[in-house]
C-alpha cells in the first residue's frame, strides 16, 4: 500500500507566493499527482476554482487569490489590466467585479463569471509589470482609466493617483509622451501642468483655474507644509494669506476642531485664512477672487485685480 502523497515544500512556498493559488501545470510540475490533487479536493482541504486552479485552503477565496487566479489563466505575459491594478495599487477602494486581466493579442483566455480577459494591441502601453500579482505601472494604469473618460474623472484619476504619492505629474507626462495616441491626450497635457503646481484636488484645480489664474491673483505657493502637523492649500507668503480648501460640505467634531487650530496656528504666525468649500469655488468663483483679491490688497499687494468676463459690477 503506497503512502499518500502530500504536497511538497517547493509547491506550498509558490502557492503562498500566489496568495495560494497554483494550476494543475504548476502542482503537477513540482511532483504531485493528478490522484493526489483530486484527493486533495474530494477532502475539501482544497477547492478548484477554475478547470486547472486550485486553491490550496477550503476558507472564503479573497480579492487577491482572484486577481492571481485571473493573471494565472491568462498565461505568462498575463497581468492585472486598468481597474484591477488600480485596486492592486490603492488607487481604486473598491473591489472591481468581474477583474479584468490583460493577455497578449492572440491568447486563447476567454472571459468567464469571475475574470475579463482583454487582448492588449503590441506596443499600447509599457510593457513593464510591477507587484504580486503582475500589475501595470501606475502611469499606465492611470492613463488606461483617463481613456474615454468625462473631463470630472480624468481630474479625479490624475489628482488621487497624485495625492496618494503613488505617482508624479512628471511620471505621468512621460507615460503620456510614449503613447502614440490618446483620446485625452490634450486635457492630460494641461491638466498636468496645473497638477505640477500643486493643485491636488478638483477643487484645487478649480480654485487655480477659476478663481486665481482667472482674475489676475498672485501664484500662490500650494500644498506647503507647517511647523505644526498639517499643509496649507494656498499660501501667498509674501502678503501673508491663506487660502483652505474643503471639498466637504462642512466639517463636524475632530474635523472642526483640526481646522480651527489651524487657522489659530496660521493666525500665530501673522497669517489671515480664507476658508472655502466646492460650493463657493464652483459656485461663486468671481465674488471668491474678489473677496481674495481684497485681502491681499490689504496686505499690501498692488494689484491689479483682473474681473473676466463673466465677473458681476460687485465684484469688480
Amino acid at each position: 500500500m503506497h503512502a499518500r502523497q502530500e504536497p511538497g515544500p517547493r509547491l506550498l512556498r509558490l502557492a503562498t507566493a500566489q496568495s495560494d493559488v497554483v494550476t494543475s501545470a504548476q502542482a503537477l510540475g513540482l511532483g504531485l499527482s493528478r490522484h493526489a490533487l483530486g484527493r486533495l479536493v474530494d477532502q475539501e482541504r482544497w477547492q478548484r476554482l477554475a478547470p486547472g486552479l486550485y486553491v490550496t485552503h477550503n476558507a472564503a477565496v479573497g480579492w487577491e487569490a482572484l486577481a492571481w487566479g485571473g493573471v494565472l489563466l491568462g498565461g505568462p505575459a498575463a497581468r492585472l489590466g486598468p481597474t484591477a491594478s488600480a485596486h492592486a495599487h490603492g488607487l481604486l477602494d473598491d473591489e472591481p467585479e468581474p477583474l479584468d486581466v490583460l493577455v497578449p493579442h492572440g491568447s486563447p483566455a476567454r472571459s468567464r463569471l469571475r475574470w475579463r480577459f482583454v487582448h492588449e494591441r503590441p506596443g499600447a502601453r509599457d510593457p513593464r509589470c510591477t507587484g504580486s500579482p503582475p500589475r501595470l505601472l501606475v502611469p499606465e494604469t492611470v492613463l488606461d482609466l483617463c481613456e474615454g473618460a468625462t473631463a470630472r474623472q480624468v481630474e479625479d484619476w490624475v489628482t488621487k493617483s497624485v495625492q496618494r504619492r503613488l505617482t508624479t505629474p512628471q511620471h505621468l507626462e512621460r507615460a503620456l509622451g510614449r503613447r502614440s495616441r490618446h483620446s485625452r491626450r490634450t486635457l492630460l497635457a494641461e491638466l498636468l501642468v496645473d497638477v505640477a503646481e500643486g493643485a491636488e484636488s478638483p477643487l484645487e484645480l478649480r480654485y487655480l483655474r477659476d478663481v486665481e489664474r482667472r482674475h489676475g491673483l498672485p501664484r500662490g505657493r500650494r500644498q506647503r507644509r507647517t511647523a505644526t502637523p498639517g499643509i496649507r492649500d494656498v499660501l501667498y507668503r509674501d502678503f501673508g494669506v491663506v487660502v483652505e480648501l474643503d471639498g466637504k460640505l462642512g466639517h463636524e467634531g475632530v474635523g472642526r476642531f483640526r481646522d480651527m487650530s489651524r487657522d489659530n496656528a496660521a493666525l500665530m504666525e501673522q497669517l489671515l485664512t480664507l476658508r472655502y468649500g466646492f460650493g463657493d469655488v464652483a459656485g461663486r468663483s468671481c465674488a471668491v477672487a474678489a473677496e481674495v483679491a481684497q485681502l491681499l490688497a490689504w496686505r499690501g499687494w498692488p494689484g491689479p485685480f483682473a474681473p473676466c468676463a463673466t465677473c458681476q459690477p460687485s465684484s469688480r
